[in-house]
């Protein structure tokens, strides 16, 4: 890893960090001890004291196995109150947290665990059932060093061991609990933070996908980019003690272990934890109970809403009329903006913070249209993840927003204002390197340092950042014209009966693989073969609004819907 250190020695200049993440979840745990912490929602709720205790039960565990600061300590879990308190033990206690998302196979979380030599494996009950399913991915992890077993996040009971000293310390955790602390835990007992962490400590290595050791990248995420990211969140949010989170993104992503578990938490709020898949009814559901302040979701959630909720109604009369009348315009965007503010809780002082993905412009011209409190950001997990943010009040449409403290952004082109060109960044942010990848990570930075997003962009002359698309998906056309594909799909997507899309480049044609909404169309009393023809026609008459070399050549329509990344991107290279 020295390499990859050396690579962003260059990002090492602290002049924005005040303080190390944990510092400020020590400090939290102690002043709110009796407010609620974190609920697994319409169930158990935890107070940041009880979060104290069962960190406190890991910590017994980590020392009696033979964890030392720095070792590795995987976590493989569905969102849940015990994710986060398996991930808070494991970073309170100095060693280095490898968290999997729930969507990746038990064979690639054996092999990724064992390929970063973690120490412990930290399973839920779901993950537990799929191990017990193949015995074999027990011995692939325990080829490595050191590796003690895995615990269940329920109770911390055993699952597997490799090591009887493992079975010994589980046995032992609530007498030497008792031991350490005869009249039960107390803030006065909390002391997370000293002098041993540094911010250029490792503090997680996040694996960018879900296959094997070959393929997959470990982003190495020093202290300081978590810290920094926490350090932004506090500065644009400066007051939300007892404010409430709902939190529906996967805990083990950069986007929501920042946003929905290490700001709130070290910020006194509330975090409501939304388990399995965030339907719009569920979730509807879910955030009028909850009433946040602030809800994180990517855009296809939001998409959806608006799908199922919103444009029925302004598609059809008399709203679609009034809606092209200035003044009788705003009767029908206030109805809309009030029903959309009681249905997800009437309580925003932040708004909806929407990231991962492009939101789609129809969806976008509305929110803004009907001054909804809404923003888009944008960020990668080798930054932890933030790169560019703006307050919802100054937000810029089809941007996202400006460069977020401490990192600078450029974009590599002669005219950045005009001119398409990469997203490039440098900052304390910016991860050290790819695990034990020096090629990978040799090839993610540019020859002064900066690292490549691989994102298009321009900027405003206010430096509001704007996506175009990424590099690798630009279509290179026959007379040598870049074609990007997102803004093209951002039209197909918005036509009838259209679920997704993807625009590719096949021989000397564009194409449009188009997935149909045949429940749709059936309820409106088309069928499969007049769906497919009305999407067909409505696809190639976007031609007449795309420049002549960008033309749609035909259509491909298909009923199963894409293979998606975590975030709920679609898998292009499967497609391509």
């Amino acid at each position: 890893m020295k390499k990859n250190i050396e690579i962003c020695a260059i990002n090492q200049h602290y002049q924005y960090i005040m303080r190390h993440l944990v510092s400020y979840f020590n400090d939290a745990v102690k002043e709110f001890w009796d407010l609620p912490a974190v609920t697994n929602f319409g169930k158990e709720t935890y107070t940041y004291g009880q979060l104290a205790e069962n960190i406190a039960r890991y910590h017994i565990l980590f020392k009696g196995v033979g964890i030392k600061k720095g070792d590795k300590v995987a976590l493989y879990s569905r969102n849940s109150a015990e994710w986060v308190i398996a991930y808070y033990a494991t970073l309170t206690y100095g060693a280095v947290t490898v968290p999997f998302l729930p969507d990746f196979l038990p064979a690639a979380v054996a092999e990724l665990s064992s390929f970063s030599n973690c120490k412990l494996l930290i399973v839920d009950d779901y993950a537990v059932s799929s191990f017990k399913e193949d015995p074999s991915h027990f011995a692939v992890m325990e080829k490595t060093e050191g590796f003690v077993g895995v615990v269940n996040t329920k109770g911390m009971s055993l699952v597997h061991s490799s090591d009887e000293i493992l079975d010994k310390t589980l046995a032992t955790v609530d007498n030497e609990f008792a031991s350490l602390y005869p009249n039960g835990i107390s803030a006065a007992d909390v002391d997370y933070y000293n002098d041993s962490f540094d911010m250029e400590d490792v503090a997680e290595i996040s694996f960018t996908s879900g296959t094997t050791s070959a393929t997959s990248k470990g982003v190495v995420l020093p202290a300081r980019s978590l810290s920094v990211n926490l350090e932004f969140g506090r500065k644009i949010v400066p007051s939300c003690v007892g404010g409430h989170v709902f939190a529906i993104l996967p805990m083990a992503h950069m986007f929501g272990q920042a946003f929905d578990v290490l700001f709130p938490l070290s910020s006194g709020c509330h975090v409501y934890v939304m388990p399995g898949k965030p339907t719009p009814a569920r979730l509807i559901g879910g955030l009028a109970t909850v009433k946040p302040f602030m809800f994180l979701t990517v855009p296809l959630v939001i998409e959806k809403i608006f799908k199922s909720k919103v444009f029925p109604v302004t598609r059809k009369y008399p709203a679609k009329l009034l809606l092209k009348i200035p003044g009788l315009d705003r009767i029908v965007l206030n109805k809309i903006k009030k029903s959309l503010l009681n249905a997800f809780g009437n309580n925003f002082t932040v708004g909806i913070i929407i990231g991962g993905a492009a939101l789609n412009r129809e969806v976008e011209d509305l929110l803004k249209r009907m001054k909804f409190p809404y923003t888009v950001g944008y960020g990668m997990t080798e930054c932890g993840p933030l790169i560019s943010y703006r307050d919802k009040d100054e937000y810029v449409k089809y941007s996202c927003g400006t460069m977020a403290h401490p990192l600078q952004v450029r974009i590599d082109s002669a005219n950045p204002r005009r001119v398409l060109g990469e997203i490039q960044v440098k900052g304390d942010a910016v991860m050290l390197g790819y695990y034990n990848n020096e090629e990978a990570t040799k090839g993610a930075f540019t020859s002064d340092g900066w690292l490549k997003t691989g994102d298009m962009g321009v900027f405003d002359n206010k430096n509001n950042l704007f996506i175009k698309g990424r590099c690798k998906n630009m279509i290179l056309t026959g007379s040598g014209q870049n074609i990007y594909p997102e803004e093209i799909e951002d039209k197909i997507n918005n036509l009838p009966y259209v679920i997704e899309s993807l625009v590719v480049g096949r021989k000397n044609a564009i194409v449009a693989l188009v997935v149909a909404d045949y429940d749709a169309a059936k309820k409106d009393g088309l069928t499969a073969d007049q769906a497919d023809k009305l999407i067909n026609d409505n696809v190639l008459a976007l031609n007449s609004e795309l420049a002549a070399y960008s033309k749609i050549g035909y259509t491909e329509i298909r009923a199963d819907q894409f293979e998606k990344t975590p975030k709920q991107s679609i898998k292009r290279f499967m497609y391509s």
